[in-house]
């Protein structure tokens, strides 16, 4: 007689508790999350889960009929910020802007809701870092006050949705997602579990709602957006806040957008008033000089599609040590090392490396394409006078909307690649293979003498002020 096998006991599961994968056996590291210690038994196998078709929301419709008028965008009433989002909020699109501690995110967003609020939209600003009245000092101080401007400080996910149908805002700004917390989720805060629910429970609601959403997110030591990676393919638009604790300049960059383009910037001034748009950032990066100083060069930098002119300046002394320091501010210290070995193999400068090199830009910019290598040198440049190009050197990208941004600052030459295209008005351009010619046609004066050389030379003419 055949004996019966009793049937088999159930496998337990393990899942993480950071991100909620689960897996059949134990392991030390999730691989999902890459989190150590978090994968916990949950007990039974998992189970496989089927959906069934159900009952459609919405028909539907060939994509002729379908109106486009709901996906109009909504000015915000930053024109900075207008021009980064491609025009404007969408409604019911989701924002997630990031940004380092400190570089002025919660003060441009309540700016961008007293502006919302002032155009009779109501708007909801949720704080889950600080406390209410904290947030109001900061509205008395840049005049962010308005009767249709709603302040509420939750880290509570569901009194965050509580909050979204009593007010019924058509802008919402949650500061950040990585404070909000729901109860029916385990994990801390911050967590991957978390954000993803958090984020997840409030896009819904943005999209029944038609409502605007701006999410402010934290950045992680290397730069990037903390969080799972999963919160930047849900959210509509991804948006990086970035800019020099010291400086005032403050860059907005698109890295995602559903709704426009990725390649747009809008610049900020952040001072002791608040946050303003800069139409013309240019000046930032410039200081303003009689008489043209060694060691400077002005260049056309392409943020996106927005030319801006900086400076770059350098400086070379005779090193004490073996090894000569080189020091970069505002520049790639990599690229600062290749323009070095290009002008002292091809330029013909041999002195470069046995002296120290410390080259910086002005106003706190960040110049990292290719363009702005011509700019870097010791050398009396001619007054209004810019440089551009690359290595060899080669063309770049934008010449002729660069040389129109030098034009319009009253610049009246300029070092380019060969074939630049259409020349504006009343602007001299030097077009340049390598930089070997560069050396050769650049505009130069004669450097000053020293105070004792020009002394001795008044004495010996008999100048009438020897002596004095």
């Amino acid at each position: 007689m055949a004996t019966r096998k009793s049937p088999a006991k159930d496998r337990p599961s393990y899942r993480c508790t950071e991100c909620g994968w689960t897996t059949a056996k134990w392991l030390g590291r999730c691989p999902e999350c890459q989190a150590w210690g978090t994968v916990e038994e949950a007990g039974g196998s998992p189970a496989v889960r089927t959906t069934a078709p159900g009952r459609v929301t919405t028909a539907a419709l060939p994509i002729g009929q379908v109106d486009g008028r709901q996906a109009t965008a909504r000015s915000t009433g930053v024109a900075e910020l207008d021009r980064v989002l491609g025009g404007g909020l969408v409604p019911g699109a989701v924002v997630l802007l990031a940004g380092e501690p400190g570089v002025g995110k919660s003060t441009l967003l309540l700016d961008v809701a007293a502006k919302a609020a002032s155009d009779d939209h109501r708007t909801l600003y949720v704080t889950g870092e600080e406390s209410a009245s904290q947030v109001r000092l900061r509205a008395d101080r840049i005049g962010a006050i308005d009767d249709h401007l709603y302040l509420a400080a939750e880290t509570d996910l569901s009194a965050v949705l509580g909050h979204l149908d009593s007010v019924k805002p058509s802008l919402l700004i949650l500061d950040s997602v990585q404070t909000v917390a729901s109860p029916e989720i385990e994990g801390a805060p911050g967590g991957m579990a978390q954000v993803r629910e958090v984020a997840g429970a409030l896009i819904r609601a943005s999209k029944e709602r038609g409502m605007s959403t701006l999410l402010v997110g934290h950045v992680t030591k290397d730069g990037n957006i903390a969080g799972p990676r999963l919160l930047e393919h849900l959210v509509d638009v991804v948006l990086s806040f970035e800019g020099d604790r010291h400086a005032r300049l403050r860059l907005v960059r698109g890295v995602k957008n559903r709704y426009g383009a990725t390649d747009e910037v809008g610049c900020f001034e952040l001072h002791d008033e608040g946050i303003t748009g800069l139409a013309d950032p240019s000046g930032l990066f410039l200081t303003r000089r009689d008489e043209p100083v060694p060691g400077t060069c002005l260049t056309v930098t392409l943020e996106g599609r927005r030319p801006l002119v900086a400076e770059v300046q350098a400086l070379t002394v005779d090193s004490q040590i073996p090894s000569p320091r080189r020091t970069t501010s505002g520049l790639e210290t990599s690229r600062v090392s290749m323009m070095l070995a290009v002008l002292e193999q091809r330029g013909r400068i041999s002195a470069l490396g046995k002296r120290d090199i410390y080259s910086a830009t002005v106003g706190g910019v960040k110049l990292s394409e290719p363009a702005a290598d011509l700019a870097d040198g010791d050398e009396v440049l001619r007054q209004r006078c810019v440089g551009g190009g690359a290595g060899e050197v080669r063309r770049v990208t934008g010449v002729q909307r660069r040389l129109s941004e030098a034009a319009r600052l009253g610049f009246t030459h300029a070092l380019v690649p060969t074939d630049p295209g259409k020349i504006p008005a009343g602007m001299r351009v030097l077009e340049v293979a390598d930089v070997g010619e560069a050396l050769r046609v650049l505009p130069r004066r004669p450097r000053r003498e020293s105070p004792r050389k020009e002394a001795a030379a008044e004495e010996a003419s008999g100048s009438p002020l020897s002596g004095h």
